[in-house]
């Protein structure tokens, strides 16, 4: 199996997709891990699987009809798989297995078909004192962006889920490129103080634009930096609210096309004014527990100038 990523925007060729066939039954609040699972589960909003399955495979018919080439994960019994990117992620030629929450441990397991495919060599497995998540990592060519926690707290954190190791790991690795590293907002109870990932709150998009929001990061100079990095004219800033509801979290499956949710008017229109095409769905059952359309993929390949 061909593996390339190297940014965020050009042609997806393959992704691999999350599923939701396997959830078994709603889960209890001690068995969640983001503020916005355990706010639905309090209002007796959390998705039904049938929802789930529904919206996801309407997502797949998406990806497939847009000319992408969709793997799914292997079964594992009893297990929410929705959100694929958390479990690895691929920079460049590698594809790395995610030290994920303990909670979570079994969906690695999905990956076990996927990765007979790919050449060992390029296969990286982390020590395990180096915790990442692929939702924290966004690529931008020269540039690795990456989201991390490194407050006193990170060990009782939930949601806290890359580490300064991570980011030390990733400069060692790919000393070719720059590592820019962002420190996230965390809370367990509120998702508009939240940023899961750091594609919760910030997202490329085009050639050189972005969705951007302030709240999601710890930092404000961080913030700061991608504004002066874009430039303001070509960033969309979005508030809390809009973090929260997963209005970053969308994906491009290419420089002038990107998957994005029915319910998100400000950015779809936006989009369109950047001479950016929107494919509309409605992933809003998805969105409840805390990701969206970038979260529920793993891309494998994109298309680009150098392959």
């Amino acid at each position: 199996m061909k593996l390339f990523i190297n940014d965020e925007t050009s042609r997806l060729k393959s992704v691999l997709l999350g599923n939701a066939k396997n959830i078994e039954k709603i889960p209890t609040i001690h068995q969640t891990y983001d503020p916005s699972s355990i706010i639905n589960l309090k209002r007796g909003t959390y998705p039904e699987k049938s929802d789930l399955v529904k919206e996801l495979k309407s997502y797949k018919k998406s990806l497939e009809l847009n000319g992408v080439d969709v793997y799914e994960l292997d079964n594992v019994p009893n297990c929410n798989q929705i959100f694929a990117r958390d479990i690895g992620f691929v920079i460049e030629d590698y594809f790395f297995i995610s030290n994920i929450l303990p909670l979570r441990i079994k969906e690695i397991n999905g990956l076990n078909s996927i990765i007979k495919k790919i050449d060992n060599s390029k296969i990286i497995k982390l020590d395990s004192n180096i915790h990442i998540e692929g939702g924290d990592i966004i690529l931008d060519n020269d540039y690795i962006f990456i989201g991390y926690y490194n407050k006193d707290d990170y060990e009782r954190h939930i949601t806290a889920r890359t580490n300064l190791n991570a980011v030390k790991f990733l400069q060692e690795k790919f000393s070719n490129k720059k590592i820019k590293a962002f420190e996230l907002r965390k809370s367990i109870t509120d998702p508009s103080r939240n940023a899961l990932h750091l594609d919760c709150c910030f997202q490329p998009l085009g050639d050189s634009l972005a969705v951007i929001s302030k709240g999601g990061f710890a930092n404000l100079k961080d913030y700061e930096w991608l504004i002066n990095y874009y430039g303001e004219e070509n960033v969309l800033n979005l508030n809390n609210k809009e973090m929260s509801l997963m209005m970053c979290n969308i994906l491009s499956i290419s420089k002038n096309e990107v998957i994005s949710d029915i319910r998100f008017t400000k950015l779809n229109t936006w989009l369109k004014s950047k001479k950016i095409k929107t494919i509309e769905i409605n992933l809003k059952e998805t969105s409840k527990q805390g990701g969206l359309f970038r979260c529920a993929t793993l891309p494998l390949e994109r298309l680009n100038e150098f392959n």
